[in-house]
């Protein structure tokens, strides 16, 4: 049997199964044994339960003393008991719906039972327990793999299929060098992926996750530095001027100490032939825009154009405005290019853009089309990278010509502790703005529940008769049967009508059109607008300085990060700006993170805290945010390993930078495979 065998091809699996095991992502023989366990249970075999502690999980052999029979109680529940005797002691078993069991346990026959034994006094009970007959013994004793599942398949089936796989495979051809599985003390790969499916003891497990850990981290760091070398390899203009003198001392303010060192960055960065590829990253408010501008401002004295993408339309609309007036000093001829133009507007843009009419431009995904032709692009920034996926950050670039690639610079509000930045835009060089202007008065966070809704209201009110605006964050945009939680549309209706029907009140989510939300938002901003009522489509940009107070409905709901990207639309101007966070959550886990938010304002010790909490899926989303996707590896709790894996991909490349040696295809094929979905191709 080969790894690129399909299912099909084990014995066992028929179109039921297949589809199964498609639903969990498995195709392929490959696929199901790289389908790691999420954890492992100790089963221990125990002589006699007198012995246990009541509530402790174990496993026991057990004759079936009492026939099990089905009955069917109130509400439709149907319960199957029978008693199995362990020695002196007889155990009531009880399974809810699953009437078939009656069938599978027979009078007079030993199993093998694991579960959780309740005692009460002399009484033993287990509900629900995983049983085999006693001769199987499969899943029954010592450490037992927990693996994902989907409706269709069982643990058992599930572990069934990979160790008849395992066995059909026989000896797997190693993919790493000899050499560097001695200096790395490493177990070698087919009794890794024999512990870490059917472990023999703790310590064998523990060897085995670290050699498929480390190699994961190895073909993803080998993958990061081979793409970064790949496009130093590409040429880019040489800026002859680098001197910002003129445009430091023109701005209207004293930039940060950050954003001096960030500035110097680029400006070094853009006298090099080799592309610039560097990720800006700054908390909410640390003046990310100004540091683009910078470059932006030393492009254009170098006869350059610029491109500065943002995801939305009403983002664009306020760059714009920012960069007129931060360039309002300079000859710089800025353009907006957005989905809302009307056609006479957007052919007059592409063709001032296409004669070099045009220095900057400014837009969303419209900059990505085909029509779309600079003269002389040679500096792109791109706001709030995680939004754009890979193909739509290439098609940008592509605009440059075939010749020559633009310098890049990335920017996230999306605080990302450093080692996640280094994986996650691992080709990238990094600049951290890690201060806030002196101006910023730093935002009063609290958490409260429903009994102060009644004061919470008073000082909406009182905000509002100051001048001021204010934001109310739900998580949802219509009513929903499975989960109480405030839905904008008729929260918003219930607030005007009920609560607040002497202020001006608007609505936005993402499902209105671009022209609505744009209105809108414009009416919030001009003062028009009392109170907005929003879904997280406020999260990300918009700059209102009057807006002094962000209320967040059901904010157990979200992520640490998002809320405090959520809390950064206020305090954008003079004024003390406050952040209410209202939850009647009683999770401990909740009321914690929440009390995290509320006791800093540090976007990145914030982040560290949900990336622990949350682990790097749920905190870093979609795939589109440009990391492949890891199959045992967890960026939190490996990272030694991982700065081990990164120096010896360095040291690998130095030595091979194509992988071209014999003794690299195996990791060369495996690097190529973590990245297909990545977009980039190492052939």
């Amino acid at each position: 049997m080969r790894k690129s065998d399909a299912v099909l091809a084990l014995d066992g699996v028929g179109s039921a199964k297949e589809k199964a095991l498609k639903r969990l992502g498995i195709r392929t023989i490959e696929e199901l044994i790289n389908h790691f366990p999420r954890n492992y249970e100790e089963r221990r075999l125990v002589n006699s339960l007198r012995e246990v502690q009541d509530g402790e999980s174990v496993s026991f052999e057990g004759l079936v003393v009492e026939e099990f029979r089905t009955a069917q109680v109130r509400g439709g529940l149907k319960l199957t008991k029978g008693k199995a005797a362990s020695g002196s002691v007889v155990v009531d078993i009880t399974f809810f719906n699953q009437p078939y069991i009656a069938n599978s346990l027979k009078y007079g026959e030993s199993y093998i039972f694991y579960g959780k034994i309740q005692q009460s006094g002399r009484r033993f009970q287990m509900t629900n327990p995983y049983f085999e007959e006693s001769a199987k013994r499969e899943f029954v004793e010592g450490i037992v793999p927990i693996y994902p599942l989907t409706s269709g398949m069982t643990q058992l089936t599930l572990s069934r299929l990979i160790r008849q796989s395992l066995l059909k495979l026989g000896a797997q051809e190693e993919t790493l060098p000899d050499e560097l599985i001695q200096q790395c003390c490493l177990m070698d790969l087919e009794k890794a992926y024999q512990n870490i499916h059917s472990p023999i003891d703790w310590e064998a497990l523990g060897k085995a996750k670290h050699r498929l850990v480390f190699e994961e981290l190895l073909c993803l760091s080998l993958g990061l530095v081979r793409l970064r070398n790949c496009r130093k390899q590409t040429g880019a203009v040489a800026y002859a001027f680098n001197d910002l003198t003129g445009f430091m001392s023109a701005l209207p303010f004293s930039p940060t100490k950050a954003q001096i060192n960030a500035i110097e960055d680029i400006a070094r960065d853009v006298q090099l032939e080799v592309p610039m590829n560097r990720l800006l990253q700054g908390d909410v408010g640390s003046g990310k825009t100004v540091v683009a501008t910078a470059g932006i401002y030393l492009t254009w004295k170098q006869g350059l154009q610029s491109a500065f993408m943002v995801p939305t339309d009403i983002l664009a609309r306020q760059h714009y405005k920012t960069l007129q007036e931060l360039l309002k000093s300079y000859d710089i001829r800025i353009g907006l290019l957005t989905a809302s133009l009307t056609a006479k507007e957007k052919r007059e843009v592409k063709e001032k853009l296409k004669c070099g009419e045009i220095d900057l431009l400014i837009g969303t995904h419209a900059i990505l089309s085909d029509a779309v032709q600079f003269a002389n692009l040679s500096f792109v920034v791109t706001d709030e990278q995680h939004r754009f996926g890979v193909e739509q950050r290439a098609s940008l670039l592509e605009k440059a010509g075939k010749e020559r690639r633009p310098h890049v610079l990335v920017m996230s509000a999306t605080p990302i502790p450093r080692t996640m930045a280094l994986i996650i835009y691992g080709d990238l060089e990094l600049s951290v703005l890690d201060q806030k202007p002196k101006n910023r008065k730093e935002v009063k966070t609290y958490l409260i529940g429903e009994d102060k809704r009644k004061r919470l209201n008073r000082f909406i009110d009182a905000q509002i008769d100051d001048g001021h605006g204010v934001y109310i964050v739900c998580p949802m945009v219509d009513e929903s049967d499975t989960m109480e939680l405030k839905s904008v549309l008729q929260y918003g209706a219930h607030l005007q009508e009920s609560v607040f029907p002497h202020r001006t009140l608007a609505v936005l989510h993402g499902k209105l059109k671009a022209k609505e939300k744009e209105t809108i938002m414009q009416g919030f901003m001009n003062r028009e607008i009392d109170i907005l009522v929003s879904t997280t489509v406020i999260e990300v940009g918009v700059d209102v300085p009057h807006a002094s107070l962000m209320v967040i409905e059901n904010a157990d709901r979200f992520g640490l990060s998002q809320l405090h990207q959520l809390r950064g639309r206020v305090g954008r101007g003079e004024q003390q700006s406050y952040c209410v966070l209202l939850s009647e959550s009683a999770s401990q886990q909740s009321r914690e993170r929440l009390k995290a938010l509320v006791g800093s304002n540090d976007g990145f010790q914030l982040a560290e805290e949900d990336l622990k909490q949350r682990g790097p899926g749920d905190f870093f989303g979609a795939r589109q945010h440009g990391l492949p996707s890891l199959k045992v590896s967890n960026l939190v709790d490996d990272m030694d390993v991982l700065a081990q894996a990164r120096q010896v991909a360095i040291q690998i490349c130095e030595e091979d930078s194509d992988l071209s040696q014999a003794k690299y295809s195996g990791l060369k094929r495996k690097v190529q495979v973590l990245f297909d979905e990545y977009g980039d191709s190492f052939n």
